[in-house]
């Protein structure tokens, strides 16, 4: 028998001593945050979502997809950065490292292959801030991530940046 635990990352550090950190997002298409699977196991998104303390300055999409090549030029996480729920939960099986589970990067890489879980289309005249979004999959349609591959939040907002806070919650 298999046992599960279900975990939550940030684009950015754990917390210690300051609040949750944001990314700015850019003028391109960028990556947020992603997570790599590890070869000995899969995972299941159970619910993820963003923040921004301001409103868009432009037409924009917050998207989570998953990849088979990963993004370049981010912040590795480190365990603490991979939080379980439960205080006596064994570390996350995430392959941590330059270019596997991180925030913040840089350049997308050569992807041949996506599978697109959820988009959100941000509006320049909406005028709401802050802005948020949560989304949780109901049972039956959780994303399923395969092993080896990349889980990413991407963020584009093509001429204004936003400093943002990301984050997916996964059971593996």
């Amino acid at each position: 028998m298999i046992t599960t635990h279900i975990f939550k990352c940030w684009n950015g550090p754990a917390p210690t001593t300051a609040a949750q950190a944001s990314v700015t997002t850019g003028t391109v298409i960028k990556t947020m945050l992603q997570l790599s699977t590890p070869s000995s196991r899969q995972l299941s998104v159970i619910a993820w979502g963003f923040s921004s303390d301001d409103p868009p300055g432009a037409d924009g999409v917050i998207e989570l997809i998953q990849t088979n090549v990963a993004a370049t030029g981010g912040t590795a996480h480190v365990a603490a950065g991979v939080q379980p729920l439960d205080p006596n939960a064994p570390a996350s099986l995430l392959t941590l490292g330059t270019g596997n589970t991180g925030y913040s990067f840089t350049a997308e890489g050569a992807i041949t292959a996506t599978r697109t879980f959820d988009t959100v289309s941000l509006s320049s005249t909406s005028g709401e801030s802050p802005l948020a979004y949560t989304y949780q999959f109901m049972p039956d349609e959780r994303p399923i991530v395969a092993i080896s591959s990349f889980l990413r939040v991407r963020a584009t907002t093509p001429t204004t940046a936003l400093d943002l806070r990301t984050w997916i919650l996964f059971q593996e």
